[in-house]
């Protein structure tokens, strides 16, 4: 009879037990998601930090390249002007999609002014110009392997955003895809210029 007793009450005492476990399981994978998403997006949010101020740095130089250029090629105005207006949209952008948009923007322009500075012998023979030339070639690598240390995050954090079951922590968070920093169609063409 005690058995009987025994019996009765160590089957819901195992289920019990059972149930809690798998209560800590699922919430530890939860807790671990969440830790994960947090770090993955305070990652890719630090390395588009960096494109930000390697892109201040082109900025600041661009005024001055074009300045320099403007002393030579008078009659260019409307590349100049282009290049300006680029730089400024960029500026002025908000948000990663229009950023980006605008940064592809602003790399065609710069493409632009060099080929136009190829026509000038005398520009690409000034110090100042070269100078300020091998500045943006230096910041355009630095750049580009900051974009793609932020495409290699935005890679891992959107994947994880779509795998099961950490997708369901991603929906609780309320993530959203993030954007590749890459280049435009019409950035994939040749520069076209003529004289």
């Amino acid at each position: 009879m005690f058995a009987l007793l025994l019996a009765g009450w160590v089957v819901p005492v195992i289920i019990g037990a059972v149930v809690l476990v798998l209560v800590i399981i699922i919430l530890a994978v939860c807790v671990s998601a969440y830790n994960k998403f947090v770090k993955m997006r305070n990652a890719t949010e630090e390395a588009w930090a960096t494109i930000d101020v390697y892109l201040k740095k082109r900025y600041d130089l661009i005024p001055n390249l074009v300045e320099t250029v403007k002393g030579y090629a008078k009659h260019e105005s409307g590349t100049l002007e282009s290049v300006i207006a680029a730089r400024n949209g960029a500026i002025n952008a908000h948000g990663t999609k229009e950023q980006i948009a605008a940064e592809n923007a602003l790399s065609g322009t710069l493409k632009t002014l060099f080929a136009v500075a190829e026509a000038y012998p005398d520009l690409k023979a000034n110090a100042n110009f070269l100078d300020l030339q091998n500045q943006l070639k230096r910041i355009e690598g630095e750049l580009a392997e900051a974009r793609k240390y932020y495409n290699a995050n935005v890679r891992t954090i959107n994947t994880a955003m779509e795998t099961f079951p950490s997708s369901i922590i991603a929906h609780f968070m309320k993530l959203e895809r993030f954007e590749y920093f890459d280049i435009a169609e019409e950035e994939r063409e040749n520069v076209k210029v003529s004289f």
